[in-house]
């Protein structure tokens, strides 16, 4: 199970299980499926989703969607730079999500604890994925008036708690075998050198695993619409179309499609 990136991981790492329970690997692992959460499939279509997000939930207007649509064709991450209506269009989309909290973009976009400010308006980037990174271990009473909720200034306190000598003594952590735990260690030599994770979940899902993909509706970061599309691109069969799902007789939401394959291993009651 995992969210966003996770989304390149997890179909490889189940890849890797599944090889080695066919050619008898031991200790075999009872492998049924998996979960994955607003995930970054295909970095491009990921990216390229945002623009046509923005407009669904009326982010930026009708005449600018429409004109970035005709002047960039559709393509907003491998921009020729020398397309200069497609850059114009693009930098005014950017100056108006510019201060969108884009991992839920009806939360607060919050201040970062960081010692580099944000710009207050910076140019179209198409690579970037995640939010700038924040260094939660400032004390929040130090923010500037007025001071409110945001989802960042709660991580501050998964570094108390996993930085505490009990608590790692609870979870039988080696001593001394980490200086300190960070939430995101940046440190790591990582290769980012597969862009799209189709492929995986292609066939995993031939083999009969089980996958649950779910996304939420104000996720600018990954948008749904890409999920949905790539789901789609599968051409599988579909179990059942979309409908509400209640919680006290009340909407809560719209459940998704149910996809399944040819496997009978793979159709959920």
């Amino acid at each position: 199970m995992g969210d966003s990136y996770s989304g390149i991981i997890i179909p490889i790492l189940v890849q890797k299980i599944s090889d080695g329970n066919e050619v008898g690997q031991e200790p075999r692992m009872n492998l049924k499926g998996y979960v994955i959460g607003n995930p970054v499939t295909n970095t491009h279509d990921d990216l390229n989703a945002r623009i046509p997000f923005a407009h669904l939930k009326t982010l930026i207007s009708e005449e600018l969607y429409e004109s970035a649509k005709n002047n960039c064709k559709g393509e907003y991450r491998n921009v020729d730079p020398s397309n200069a209506a497609c850059v114009d269009d693009l930098n005014i989309f950017t100056e108006c999500t510019v201060k969108i909290f884009t991992a839920q973009i009806l939360e607060p976009d919050c201040q970062y604890l960081s010692l580099k400010p944000r710009p207050s308006v910076s140019n179209w980037d198409p690579d970037t994925l995640i939010e700038d990174p924040v260094d939660l271990l400032q004390s929040i009473t130090h923010l500037p008036e007025p001071r409110r909720w945001c989802r960042n200034y709660n991580y501050l306190y998964s570094y108390i708690w996993a930085n505490d000598k009990t608590d790692q003594q609870a979870l039988h952590i080696w001593e001394g075998s980490i200086s300190e735990w960070m939430r995101c260690n940046k440190s790591l030599v990582y290769t980012f050198d597969v862009s799209s994770s189709l492929n995986y979940h292609w066939n995993l899902i031939k083999k009969g695993y089980q996958v649950l993909i779910y996304s939420g509706d104000h996720d600018m970061v990954i948008p749904y619409i890409a999920t949905h599309a790539w789901i789609v691109s599968l051409h599988l069969t579909i179990a059942h179309d979309w409908r509400p799902w209640f919680v006290d007789g009340q909407v809560a939401g719209e459940g998704g499609i149910q996809l399944q394959s040819t496997s009978p291993m793979n159709v959920l009651p």
